[in-house]
């Protein structure tokens, strides 16, 4: 079971990759490119050239999981632009909106880490 949360490390890989590769390629991909090991734990999200599907790869301590999601029509609206990095960071409410095809930098969530006040 996948459980989500607010301290799931989630990783996007920002270059696109080749969907043919299966669960060994793309882990592949998180040790070379992103220096990364995919037995953390940590969600890695990858995404096709033409931005129709995404692929999370996670380990859940017994084995590899690898999601893909299609989008039947259209395009993923959000990706984030390079930045000379391999990868970027994201929260898990951000994932969320992500998936449902929405912009996280737009959404206007808080963190879940947000403080609350106290004073009243």
């Amino acid at each position: 079971m996948i459980q989500l949360t607010p301290q799931t490390r989630i990783f996007l890989c920002l270059e696109p990759v080749d969907f043919r590769r299966g669960i060994d390629g793309l882990t592949q991909i998180c040790r070379a490119e992103l220096s990364s090991e995919p037995f953390s734990g940590t969600i890695f999200v990858f995404r096709n050239r033409r931005a129709r599907a995404l692929k999370p790869v996670t380990v859940d301590g017994q084995g590899y999981w690898l999601l893909q999601k299609r989008l039947s029509e259209g395009r993923f609206g959000w990706w984030p632009g390079s930045t000379g990095e391999a990868a970027r960071s994201l929260a898990v409410h951000e994932l969320q909106m992500l998936l449902w095809n929405g912009d996280p930098e737009r959404a206007g969530a808080q963190p879940a880490w947000r403080r609350v006040s106290t004073a009243g």
